[in-house]
């Protein structure tokens, strides 16, 4: 039996999300059965190890500093951008986590409450700096991601004047992982995690419930990362694949198997352009919070001490 640290280990957590996402057969995306031309299932298991310690020891340090560093150590890793958006998505998580964890009614808990963990997350955002946006606007020029372009303000090629949060609201319509920053992660907390829950609680195995969290949010919110290296168009009829797939019973049904296969072959070729990172980055991060939870101890029997 797999049993969770105690109390509970931020770090480690953040790293089995990760496993967990890039573990799914998710069409689009690296899985085991799935590479890229520049990117392996490897780049993104080293890469999950690589943010163990940074995310693990957020509470330490302002959270540019903990993106910075996350990206540095994955950039020992791997030669290619593999991660930068969950880096993004789970450094604030990681330290509203850590807040919590430092105060001592929950010091030796195993689990953070969602409700509780979004609104540590508020605070999180809300308190950001100047400075963070400048370790921040580093981490993206180090991780490098294709098909930015230019920004009128706020630009990653410049300094920063305004602090993180603010930089995350003036690209929040047209990034998904801004827009993340932007409305208190609600993507994550009011679309993907009420999905991943109920799918498990409906007897789909990890994979599944991964692949179906990630449908679900491409049906909802076309995929940014798409929009900025094909085009808007290319994004909305992706979305439509995946609100066709869910259309056709998802992973639940032969035809809805059949549906996401045929989606796969349509995202595969021409250099990844089509790849929905930003949707596989937020799924992560509703993984992250759903672990957080205690959605590990839940499947393999254990408890948290104060329920007992």
């Amino acid at each position: 039996m797999i049993a969770t640290p105690r109390p509970i280990d931020i770090g480690a957590t953040a790293q089995l999300a990760c496993l967990l996402e890039v573990n799914a057969p998710k069409p689009g995306n690296v899985s085991p059965q799935s590479r890229f031309d520049d990117t392996t299932y490897d780049d993104f298991v080293a890469s999950s190890a690589a943010i163990n310690t940074p995310l693990g020891s957020a509470g330490t340090r302002p959270l540019g500093e903990t993106i910075l560093l996350a990206v540095q150590e994955t950039r020992a890793r791997t030669t290619s951008n593999t991660n930068l958006g969950i880096v993004l998505l789970l450094a604030p998580l990681a330290r509203a986590a850590a807040l919590i964890a430092a105060n001592h009614e929950w010091a030796h808990s195993r689990t953070i409450d969602a409700a509780l963990l979004r609104s540590s997350l508020e605070h999180v955002l809300a308190t950001t700096t100047v400075d963070d946006a400048r370790r921040m606007y580093a981490a993206i020029r180090l991780a490098s991601p294709g098909g930015l372009g230019a920004a009128s303000a706020q630009d990653v090629a410049d300094e920063p004047t305004v602090p993180l949060t603010e930089t995350m609201r003036l690209a929040a319509d047209r990034d998904g992982i801004a827009r993340e920053y932007a409305t208190r992660f609600a993507a994550t907390f009011e679309v993907a995690l009420p999905e991943l829950e109920q799918a498990r609680r409906d007897g789909l195995d990890w994979n599944d419930a991964i692949v179906e969290t990630y449908l679900t949010l491409l049906a909802t919110y076309p995929d940014t990362r798409i929009v900025r290296r094909a085009g808007a168009a290319l994004a909305d009829e992706v979305s439509s694949w995946a609100r066709e797939a869910k259309r056709d019973g998802a992973t639940r049904t032969a035809l809805g198997r059949a549906t996401i296969a045929r989606m796969a072959d349509a995202l595969g070729g021409n250099r990844n352009r089509a790849n929905p990172g930003t949707t596989a980055d937020i799924t992560a991060a509703a993984l992250f919070v759903a672990l957080l939870g205690g959605a590990w101890q839940t499947e393999t029997g254990e408890t948290d001490d104060a329920t007992r």
